[in-house]
């Protein structure tokens, strides 16, 4: 299952591949550097490969941002269905309010430490393993 990364942040990008090598997540990883791009690598068709259906998402990037972003998916018939991770180091109330009112499926804080940020990465792999998805 190929898993979309939504993040304009360079370190954070290498962070979530470390995160993935140490869980041995071998889940292609296909990275967008703002909404926008996302929204382009989504509504493509020009590849045959295999469509994310995992999203995970920051919320503070240029051009579109996060909350942007998930209303737009929220829209769109052909998107709406996506699991949405928010994964941010806002913890901003109103933030976590507009994110689950436009249904995602968790809201976590970057950890600061590799170590935590491994174990949230390691959550999120039993979390999406051991759920059913459509063909």
């Amino acid at each position: 299952m190929t898993i979309l990364l939504v993040e304009d942040d360079e370190v954070d990008i290498m962070n979530v591949k470390r995160a993935f090598k140490k869980n041995n997540i071998s889940n292609p990883l296909v990275i967008a550097h703002n909404g926008i791009e996302a929204l382009e690598v989504l509504r493509s068709t020009a590849t045959d490969a295999p469509k994310p259906r995992i999203v995970l998402l920051d919320l503070n990037m240029p051009r579109m941002g996060g909350i942007e972003f998930l209303k737009e998916i929220r829209q769109d018939p052909e998107l709406s269905s996506l699991s949405v991770f928010v994964m941010t180091t806002s913890n901003e109330d109103g933030d976590k309010i507009d994110a689950f009112n436009l249904n995602v499926a968790g809201y976590i804080l970057k950890p600061l430490s590799m170590d935590r940020f491994i174990a949230a990465v390691s959550t999120l792999k039993s979390y999406w393993t051991l759920c059913e998805y459509p063909e």
